[in-house]
């Protein structure tokens, strides 16, 4: 017969909520980390497809470029004002003849053009960019350089 002579485990009252308070803060991180990845992805998928529009709207003649931002802007408008958002209505017809440039900031310096004025197949591109910070659910101070942007090419008819 085996005699206990008392519980020999040690007595751990309150582990469980410091345990909680140590993993609590750092799952939360992670979960809205996740958020805030998918709603930049939103953002980010909205910029394209709003530069797809502009562009279609500014591939039909007689269209101005101010109609094209409008139309950027407003299909922007659900996810960011219109004050965060830089459109850009550029001049490509560098890619047909000359050495385009491969980044946001080469497309930017290209000249611009007025698309009511374009000639037939003239080449040109719509841009947009909005900073991270004016669109997250959390800005974050480590992320004031991030920029979300989207660009389409269209040829003018």
């Amino acid at each position: 017969m085996v005699t206990r002579i008392g519980n020999l485990a040690p007595e751990r009252h309150g582990t469980t909520i410091v345990e909680t308070a140590v993993i609590l803060p750092a799952f939360f991180l992670f979960v809205f980390a996740i958020i805030e990845f998918g709603h930049a992805q939103l953002v980010n998928n909205m910029l394209s497809s709003a530069c797809r529009k502009g562009a279609r709207v500014g591939a039909v003649e007689g269209t101005t470029t101010a109609q094209v931002i409008a139309q950027v802007n407003e299909t922007m408008s659900p996810v960011a004002p219109a004050a965060s958002i830089a459109v850009f209505v550029k001049d490509a017809s560098i890619y047909d003849t000359g050495i385009p440039p491969t980044t946001g900031v080469g497309i930017e310096a290209m000249p611009n053009v007025e698309l009511s004025d374009a000639e037939p197949r003239q080449m040109f591109v719509i841009r947009a960019s909005v900073p991270l910070n004016d669109v997250a659910l959390v800005p974050m101070p480590f992320l004031k350089n991030v920029v979300l942007d989207g660009q389409s090419f269209m040829r003018h008819e």
